[in-house]
């Protein structure tokens, strides 16, 4: 429901441009899309639909709030000044809550389950890279965070006997997962300024086999599925 409600938004976010545009050129309407902060939408809208569509999470909640703020330092409503210097303290606060609360915000539906299972494996990159490889291993599961950094994870031989969930956060980094191809892959996302990258979106769901979920939260960063 709420994805639909999200596409229903988008919907008529352009069909208010279109209109606004054709009334500009057939009957002169004083329509202007470059008022003063008009670059702010590019967050605001973005992170206001995707609290409809996903519910409350921290990455599109902290977006929103930058939006407002840099819109109202735009139109003088806020010291411009101010902030300015608020930015870079608000990202490090959006960094911290999306590590500590990463996972938590993903309700039924969006993977079998909130967290990996007992068992599973942290990976932290931070101004560095980790390759990680299963060799006929066992995989429950892993949290993997690459924070000005890199995570690679080849599971291509990895045992995967049940449905497992690999949660990501890529902060000024990325992320690459390697699956293999007797799996199911599903995808959820929270992304301000990056995204997800699900090549096995086209794949046919795999009647039976096991389904590696994917939580993933990007800021400035982005996560590869192969």
């Amino acid at each position: 429901m709420r994805s639909k409600i999200g596409n229903v938004l988008w919907g008529i976010f352009f069909i208010v441009l279109g209109v606004g545009f054709a009334g500009k050129a057939l009957f002169n309407w004083d329509f202007n899309l470059f008022f003063p902060g008009w670059w702010t939408l590019f967050i605001i809208v973005p992170c206001g639909i995707s609290i409809f569509q996903n519910g409350f999470h921290v990455m599109p909640i902290s977006g929103l709030v930058v939006g407002i703020l840099l819109f109202m330092g735009s139109n003088n409503l806020l010291d411009a000044h101010i902030v300015s210097k608020l930015i870079f303290p608000l990202i490090l606060i959006i960094i911290g809550l999306s590590i500590i609360f990463r996972g938590m915000f993903h309700g039924p539906g969006k993977g079998a389950y909130a967290h990996p299972k007992d068992g599973a494996l942290d990976y932290t990159a931070t101004f560095s890279g980790q390759n990680i490889q299963y060799n006929n291993e066992l995989f429950t599961g892993a949290t993997l965070n690459a924070i000005f950094g890199g995570v690679e994870l080849k599971l291509q031989d990895a045992i995967i006997n049940e449905d497992v969930v690999i949660n990501c956060s890529a902060i000024f980094g990325g992320i690459d997962i390697f699956v293999p191809g007797d799996v199911n892959v599903k995808v959820s996302s929270t992304s301000i300024f990056g995204g997800v990258d699900n090549k096995r979106r086209s794949m046919p769901n795999i009647q039976g086999a096991p389904t590696i979920y994917v939580n993933a939260t990007c800021l400035f960063g982005g996560v590869d599925v192969k």
